[in-house]
């Protein structure tokens, strides 16, 4: 509410500089309010340029479409050159999650590292991370448990992956994303809160913008957390994973 109602204020201001007579201009005015609050936020993934492995932490609840935006990331680092990545199949609680890994790797050509259902998720991300630095990787993703944002216990297991990693690293994870369900509405900010709260993110992945959800709960969690937005997923295949494009989101929101 509080996003919308400072458009709206924007949108009479505009109005009355303007000196608008009718409704005809509107529509274009509100695509330019949503797109400056958007372009600031509009940042392609980091990867590092000093020969390192980029590692990447992803995180989001369950049936998000954390799984499926991990392999798709891989496919899309691999078309652009990033040929060594690893994936680091932390996520030991969900029933046939590494094996759905397992398969998207194979898929995708990515080096699956991974343990026995049940095993801990620190193991195996600091196991995964052993790897990618001995043998210079150029990316290691690492999958975690689905969460949610409410549970503490669960919040602090996370805590303590990015902990174990960073020790092994002995620098900071270089991208911490948050994979958010588009079709959620309002809980995706609290979500964005929580989890930002708990491991400072880095960025955003939106996904299921194919159907009829609209992502625009990403206007208010980037004016107030301003996390940047990295990818939308917009299908299911490999290719549906696209960087984000703020004048593109805006076009299509609007539309």
């Amino acid at each position: 509410m509080e996003t919308a109602l400072e458009i709206i204020e924007h949108l009479k201001a505009r109005a009355r500089e303007e000196k608008a007579e009718d409704a005809s201009h509107i529509h274009q005015w509100l695509k330019d309010a949503i797109h400056q609050c958007l372009v600031s936020v509009e940042a392609p993934l980091k990867l590092r340029s000093d020969g390192q492995t980029t590692v990447v932490l992803i995180l989001g609840v369950n049936g998000s479409g954390k799984t499926t935006s991990i392999a798709k990331m891989a496919h899309h680092l691999r078309e652009r050159g990033q040929e060594k990545i690893v994936i680091a199949a932390g996520d030991t609680f969900r029933a046939a999650a590494i094996e759905q890994l397992e398969i998207w790797s194979e898929r995708v050509g990515a080096r699956l590292i991974r343990h026995q259902a049940g095993a801990d998720p620190g193991a195996v991300a600091f196991d995964a991370t052993d790897y990618a630095l001995k043998n210079s990787q150029n990316v290691l993703l690492i999958d975690t448990a689905g969460r949610l944002q409410t549970k503490h216990n669960l919040m602090e297991e996370l805590k303590k992956i990015k902990r174990v990693v960073e020790k092994r690293l002995g620098r900071e994870i270089d991208e911490r994303l948050l994979v958010l369900d588009a079709t959620i509405g309002q809980n995706a900010l609290s979500q964005a809160r929580l989890f930002h709260e708990a491991v400072r993110l880095t960025g955003l992945i939106v996904t299921k913008l194919d159907g009829t959800a609209k992502g625009g709960v990403i206007i208010p969690i980037s004016k107030e957390l301003k996390v940047p937005v990295k990818f939308i997923g917009v299908g299911e295949s490999a290719e549906d994973l696209k960087e984000f494009k703020s004048q593109e989101f805006v076009e299509a929101l609007l539309a």
